[in-house]
């Protein structure tokens, strides 16, 4: 597989800051918890001056809406992205919730994803949809879309529903869609493709010898794909980041952070030169290790 490399200048604003640890502790990498609201703003300044175009939230991000609505400045000039409640919670609460959203963030929001795509396979999920088709009417989300795993054959959806944008799990570790080609049937079908979990929680960067329990029979394999990296003379977070943003299909590339220095070490990361390199041998096919659902 080969990975074609798009102008350094091209590349930042295709990186989207993704918003959960604002609301929540999360991340399996993450030792220092939920981000703190001064530490927010930092984050948010160090991403407007590099040009980072996108905001990832949601409903179910904890505190994640409102961090940002208190964080936000008037000249930040961010795309945000967030995501339903549930469809278990009822139609009515999904589309309080959705405006909600709106009030906790203090501005117009570009778009607002189906955040458990498998709402939309049960019989009210065309109910659904037409209700983010009318909130999309009524100029509250310019745009709307869903949020997939692999395993809800995402251009299934977006042959039945044409959402605007999909986001969906993609990484050197996790390149399903690329090798299914279901990223390129997406590109196809004229969706923006938004990718998550580029760093598989930070599981990539970590440790292999010092993996959770559910997670230490991936340590060989990570370990072997770490060896390949450093080999070809890049690092884990350059491999990461630098494999993602070199696919064509791929038009945004959500990372987290839990610091500004964090989103600055990515940052500058993506501007390394990729080498001639096989980037298909870094992919793991365990549903396992590649599902952080299951850890």
């Amino acid at each position: 597989m080969t990975a074609r490399r798009a102008p350094k200048a091209a590349l930042v604003p295709r990186i989207g800051l993704g918003t959960v640890q604002f609301g929540i502790d999360y991340g399996i990498s993450n030792v220092t918890g939920q981000v703190q609201g001064s530490e927010i703003s930092a984050i948010l300044a160090t991403a407007s001056e590099a040009g980072v175009r996108v905001l990832d939230t949601a409903a179910s991000y904890g505190a994640a809406e409102q961090a940002l609505g208190r964080a936000l400045q008037p000249a930040h000039r961010f795309d945000i992205v967030t995501k339903t409640l549930p469809l278990s919670h009822g139609l009515e609460a999904v589309e309080q919730r959705a405006r909600q959203s709106l009030e906790y963030l203090g501005r117009p929001a570009d778009a607002i994803l189906v955040h458990a795509a498998q709402d939309l396979k049960g019989p009210d999920g065309p109910r659904l949809w037409a209700l983010l088709q009318r909130l999309r009417d009524e100029s509250l989300f310019k745009r709307i879309g869903i949020s997939a795993y692999v395993s809800d054959t995402p251009v299934e959806l977006a042959r039945l529903y044409r959402p605007d944008l999909m986001q969906v799990p993609f990484s050197i570790l996790d390149q399903r869609l690329k090798q299914n080609g279901d990223l390129a049937a997406l590109k196809q079908l004229g969706i923006e493709i938004h990718v998550r979990s580029i760093f598989l929680q930070g599981l990539l960067l970590m440790d292999p010898n010092r993996l959770p329990a559910k997670l230490t029979h991936a340590g060989p394999a990570l370990t072997a794909i770490h060896t390949r990296i450093a080999q070809a003379g890049l690092t884990r977070l350059a491999a990461a980041i630098g494999f993602v943003l070199a696919q064509q299909e791929v038009d945004v590339a959500i990372v987290g952070v839990t610091s500004r220095d964090e989103l600055s070490d990515i940052i500058s990361a993506s501007a390394m030169d990729l080498p001639a390199f096989d980037w298909a041998a870094c992919a793991i096919d365990d549903p396992v290790t590649l599902t952080p659902s299951l850890w």
